[in-house]
């Protein structure tokens, strides 16, 4: 019974092992924004297409795309690692709520099938313009947009500034693995909602809130590990099996 026991322990160790990817994050999808020109970054102000993958982009909650989009390289740029004017560009968000409303629904969205993937993670650059909202959200939603949940907070508290390479981990979140369905928002939050406290209310970047300000994004990434193969795992169960009785016969001789 203790020998059958050892034997299962081993197998569910190994098994658990095997859902760890031995191979690193991978993008699924990127936005780098780039283009020839600030005006013909691939697919528009409105849905920019993702340079990496089949992702989908959209601004949600009533926010709107300038025209343009804006540099990637002022006021110390993103992490791009394109450093050139005019080929790096980032996505120039404005037209975000009143002060006290609509708290946690304006901003991007990027929905991402994550099939094939596992131990999901969301990487993002921002620059806040001085009026811009202090505090970001992250939500997630699992079926298609049905349902956001809130996962995490940022605070910007400066502005003209990128944040660069703002890390979400979303590993913790089983529904996030092998799911069509997946996708994040980046959006307004008011500082109650970010932090203990705090006003009911949208609070700037650096000087006073206003819903002309501006987030521009850049490098936003979405990323995992490989979903180990069922077959594989189910071999290298088999061969803790045997190696564990082979021993055993060894050590009778």
């Amino acid at each position: 019974m203790k020998t059958t026991k050892r034997i299962l322990t081993a197998v569910a160790a190994f098994l658990a092992v095997g859902l760890i990817s031995s191979q690193g994050q991978t993008t699924i999808s990127l936005w780098d924004f780039n283009g020839a020109s600030a005006t013909t970054v691939p697919g528009g102000a409105t849905a920019p297409a993702a340079s990496i993958g089949t992702g989908r982009a959209a601004l949600v909650g009533g926010t709107t795309g300038a025209a343009s989009f804006g540099s990637g390289t002022s006021n110390g740029g993103s992490s791009d690692p394109v450093t050139t004017t005019p080929q790096n560009y980032g996505w120039q968000t404005t037209t975000y709520p009143s002060a006290t409303s609509a708290n946690l629904t304006a901003g991007v969205q990027f929905l991402v099938s994550t099939v094939g993937r596992q131990d999901i993670q969301l990487t993002f650059d921002v620059r806040h313009s001085n009026t811009s909202s202090r505090y970001e959200g992250v939500l997630y939603t699992i079926n298609g947009g049905t349902d956001w949940t809130p996962f995490a907070f940022f605070s910007g508290a400066a502005g003209d500034t990128w944040f660069n390479t703002r890390t979400v981990d979303f590993s913790s979140i089983l529904g996030a693995n092998n799911n069509a369905d997946f996708g994040v928002r980046i959006v307004a939050a008011f500082e109650s909602s970010a932090v203990s406290g705090g006003a009911d209310a949208y609070v700037a970047s650096q000087t006073t809130y206003a819903a002309g300000g501006t987030w521009r994004f850049d490098m936003v990434n979405v990323s995992g590990t490989a979903v180990p193969e069922p077959s594989v795992l189910a071999l290298g169960a088999l061969g803790l099996i045997g190696l564990h009785f082979r021993q055993r016969l060894v050590a009778r001789q």
